[in-house]
Order: structure tokens, then sequence, then C-alpha cells
């Protein structure tokens, strides 16, 4: 006997924090689909080849993988939806109206777990606009992102801007790199360590450590640096973004590409008061058709483990000790008006040890 113990990062989840799971499962749920966003619901592990071949970019790091025993090919669990939702859009619903709004929930298993969130099982919710990745779309989707964190409780929300795809057009434009050394570049950008840039050709990317922080500064900076030939367009578009959302406190890093692999040219993190770590991420990324046929598309997943360990959704439900022999129309008017009614199975039952604040006598409800 092991004494139940698990693997590493997986946990289980017991009451309340289980039950509080699910409703905010259903709040984000039930939000973005007011939106006008269609739920899926795709399989928990599929052929490894689809869960890397449909999102440009994507890669086939963090798939846990097994030989499937019917088909004898190699199968992966799913480490995020995304890349399953861009599966669907390609091959099911290939011929549905553009723009295609499609969401989702459900759990999502990491190989391995970071130091941030030691958990390797998640639950993701999100949505995805498929055919479109323009300012509109951003917009858009940011917004349903933010409405559905506040739908599920979550305060002080704020949102921070990447531009995921600027190294490699600077380095293939006016700061020409070798190639070989630009993921040498990014790793110093992401981690913020101006000493790791040697060279003079990589010195060139220095200031775009300091172009971060506020959104106006940041803008101000990057403006400075004479690039804005090829990333004008982009500020313009994070200035509209900004200028939608008045109410929330927005930052940009524009070479923060942690987590923003498969994105193209915005990505986006949301954080809440009270939150450990970021409550969600998205941005824009670029779908793979067959024949090499691609589609713009924009979303949002957020992991709601971060809410549930923050307390949010968790209620005291009113709890009632219906002893035997108690009328049945009067529990189920109790369950009705928003009681859990506990049902005496035995003797031995002790309404107080169960939980119960009040017991039903008859057809009235008794405070213990």
């Amino acid at each position: 006997m092991t004494n139940g113990l698990l693997p590493e990062g997986l946990r289980d989840r017991l009451p309340p924090q289980a039950e509080a799971a699910s409703a905010l499962l259903r709040a984000v749920l039930d939000c973005v689909s007011a939106h006008g966003y269609d739920r899926v619901s795709p399989p928990l592990a599929e052929f490894e080849e689809e869960l890397v071949g449909r999102l440009k970019s994507g890669r086939s790091r963090d798939l846990l993988r097994f030989v499937d025993p019917v088909s004898q090919r190699t199968l992966a669990l799913r480490p995020d939806i995304t890349a399953q939702i861009g599966r669907i859009a390609t091959t099911r619903l290939a011929g549905a109206a553009r723009p295609l709004r499609l969401s989702y929930g459900g759990s999502v298993l990491k190989l391995r777990a970071t130091q941030l969130r030691p958990e390797r099982e998640l639950i993701q919710a999100g949505a995805e606009l498929i055919g479109s990745d323009g300012v509109a779309a951003v917009i858009e989707i940011i917004r349903v992102a933010v409405e559905a964190l506040s739908s599920a409780g979550v305060t002080g929300i704020t949102l921070d801007l990447t531009l995921p795809d600027l190294v490699d057009a600077l380095a293939t434009g006016p700061w020409p790199i070798d190639p070989e050394r630009i993921d040498m570049i990014k790793a110093a950008l992401d981690a913020k360590d101006a000493g790791a840039l040697t060279g003079a050709d990589a010195k060139r990317f220095l200031p775009l450590i300091t172009a971060t922080g506020p959104l106006e500064n940041a803008l101000k900076s990057l403006r400075t640096l004479g690039i804005d030939a090829l990333i004008g367009n982009r500020l313009a578009a994070i200035e509209a973004i900004a200028a939608a959302f008045p109410d929330v406190r927005i930052t940009l890093d524009p070479t923060e590409r942690h987590g923003f692999e498969y994105q193209s040219w915005i990505g986006f993190s949301l954080f809440g008061d009270g939150l450990m770590g970021e409550a969600g991420r998205g941005g824009s990324y670029t779908i793979m058709h067959g024949a090499g046929r691609e589609e713009a598309a924009v979303g949002f997943s957020l992991y709601l483990d971060p809410l549930v360990d923050a307390g949010l959704m968790q209620r005291t439900a009113k709890r009632i000790f219906v002893p035997t022999g108690s009328d049945v129309a009067a529990s189920a008017k109790l369950r009705s008006e928003g009681w859990i009614t506990i049902s005496q199975i035995s003797a031995l039952c002790d309404p107080k040890s169960l939980g119960c604040s009040h017991v039903l006598r008859g057809k009235d409800v008794v405070a213990l």
C-alpha cells in the first residue's frame, strides 16, 4: 500500500475546492458563451502529430507520450487545448463561416511543473476567434477574457502585453544578426540579462530591456529606437487596444517570449489581485491547414487553479439534516430554496458531525 500517494505534480481536489473549481469553470464558460463562442470538447489524448502540427511554430515539448495499443501509434496527453481547437477548425469545421468562435474547458497535463505552479494537471478554459488576428479581433478576445475573469470574482485585473515576434523581425531587418545567435539573444532578453548580450550586433537589442513597464513609458521608449518603420503599425494597434480598456492597468514588455512560443504579432498575460502567478494568457497565432495554407487566429486560455487557490467561489452552503420519515415534498422544497439536504440513513447519523446547521422537524426548519 502507498497510503494514497500520487505521482509528482498531481493532486486530489477535496471539498470545498472541487466544487469551487466546477463553479469557476461554469462561470467562465457561461460568460464566454454569451459573447457567441460555441463550446467544443476535444479528447484528452490525440495522435502526437496532430497536437504539434496545427499551430505554426508549435513544438513537441511538454508532451507526455505513450503508445496506443489499438493503433500502435504514438499518442500524447494534451498540455494545452488550443492546438486541438486548431485541428477542429481546420478539419471538422473547415467549411464553417469565419470568423469562427469556439470555446472550451477541461483538464490539461504538463510533462513538467514549474516553481510557480508545482501542479502538472491544470484546469484550462478559453476561447479562440479563428479567421482574423486584426485589432478588432484582439480587442474582442481581451474583452471576453477580462469579463470572464471578472465573472469568476477576480478583481484588480492587469493586462501585460508583449510582441512575441519582434526579435525575429528586427534580426532579419534593421538589426541583422547571425541566425545561430538569435536564440541566445532571445534567452538574454527573456531573462533581462544585459550582460549576456555580447558583441556589437547583440548590444543593439539592449534598449529593449529598458523599454518595458507602464504602457505610456514603454511606447515612448520604443519610438526613440528608430524602428518605427518596422513596428509603427503594431504600436498604433497597441494604443488602440489600450484605449478600449481605460479601466485596466496595462504594461508592455516587447520581448517577453516565455510561454508565447507560437504567438505572432501580439501576446498578453492577465493577472489579478490575490492570485499567485498569471490567471491566463493569449494572443495572435497562425493555424496550419493542409497544403501549406495558413489561417490567422487570436485567443486566450485561463488557468483556473490559481483562482481556486485564492478561495474564489468557495461558498458555505446551508445544510439541513432530514430525519427518517420526513416529508419528501418538504425536503424537495428546501432544495429548491438552495438548501443542501442530508438524509438520515441510520440511528448513528449525527447532524453536527455531518456539517448541518439545521434540522427538519415536520415542515419546520429548526436551528441546531
